[in-house]
C-alpha cells in the first residue's frame, strides 16, 4: 500500500499502552484517509509484537516510528513482519543508513518515512540519498512544544519538493488549527497525538471523543 501525494492524510499517533491502544482503535472512522502509528515510546513499552496487535484491529496503513538510525535493513524487516505498512528513520542519520532504509523499504513495499527532527535543513540529508523517500516529515519535538520561538519549518517545503517529488507530514503539537496550517503550507498528512490528561502536550484528549474528533479532523484538512 502505498500513499498518495495528492490525497491529504491524518495520522494518529498511540504513545501509550496497547490496552488504552485497542480500546480507542477499534471506535475510529473506517477511512482509508487515517493512518495508525505506533509512536515510539509505545513500541519502547510494548515491543513489535504490539504493533502486530493493531493490525489485528486495522486493515489500513500503519505506521512503525521506530527512529531508525542504524541497522535499517534489519529494523525495516522486522517492521514489515510485525505488520507495519510503514516505518520511519531519523533524517540525521548516516548516508549509509539512510539509503538502507529506503532501499530495504522499496523493495519490502512499505512507505518509507524520514523524520527531520533536529535537522537543520533538510536539503543535506536528501542529498546524501540514491532514491527518493516516500515522505519527508517536518518535525517538533514533544520536548519542544513549549519552547517560544520553536515551530514547524514550512519554508522547507517547497525546498524539499524541488527536489524530491514526495508527501510532507508535518508531526509536533497539531490542533485542529496547526493541521490547518500545515495543509495550507502544503503539508499533506498532519500527525496529531493521542494525549492523556495532565501532559503537557497538545493533540486528541484520550478522555474525548477521539472518533468524532478524528472525523473533524479529516473534514478540516479535506
Amino acid at each position: 500500500m502505498q500513499l498518495d501525494h495528492r490525497t491529504r492524510y491524518l495520522q494518529i499517533a498511540f504513545n501509550y499502552d496497547l490496552g488504552l491502544a485497542l480500546k480507542i482503535l477499534p471506535t475510529l472512522p473506517r477511512d482509508p484517509r487515517i493512518l495508525i502509528e505506533a509512536g515510539t515510546p509505545f513500541i519502547k513499552r510494548e515491543g513489535l509484537r504490539a504493533v502486530a496487535a493493531l493490525r489485528r484491529y486495522w486493515s489500513g496503513h500503519i505506521v512503525a516510528d521506530l527512529k531508525v538510525s542504524d541497522g535499517a535493513v534489519q529494523e525495516v524487516a522486522m517492521a514489515h513482519a510485525a505488520g507495519a505498512t510503514a516505518a520511519t528513520v531519523m533524517g540525521s542519520s548516516p548516508p549509509e543508513t539512510l539509503n538502507g532504509f529506503v532501499g530495504a523499504c522499496e523493495e519490502l513495499g512499505i512507505v518509507s518515512m524520514i523524520d527531520l527532527l533536529g535537522v537543520r535543513d533538510p536539503l543535506d540529508t536528501m542529498r546524501s540519498l540514491h532514491t527518493k523517500p516516500d515522505v519527508m516529515v517536518l518535525h517538533r519535538g514533544r520536548d519542544e512544544e513549549n519552547t517560544r520561538g520553536k515551530v514547524l519549518e514550512y519554508r522547507h517545503v517547497k525546498r524539499i519538493r524541488s527536489k524530491f517529488d514526495v508527501s510532507i507530514a508535518a508531526a509536533g503539537g497539531v490542533d485542529l488549527g496547526a493541521a490547518r496550517s500545515a495543509i495550507f503550507n502544503g503539508a499533506n498528512i498532519v500527525v496529531v497525538n493521542l494525549v492523556r490528561p495532565g501532559d503537557p502536550w497538545r493533540g486528541i484528549s484520550t478522555e474525548e471523543d477521539v472518533a468524532g474528533i478524528a472525523a473533524e479532523f479529516l473534514a478540516t484538512i479535506e
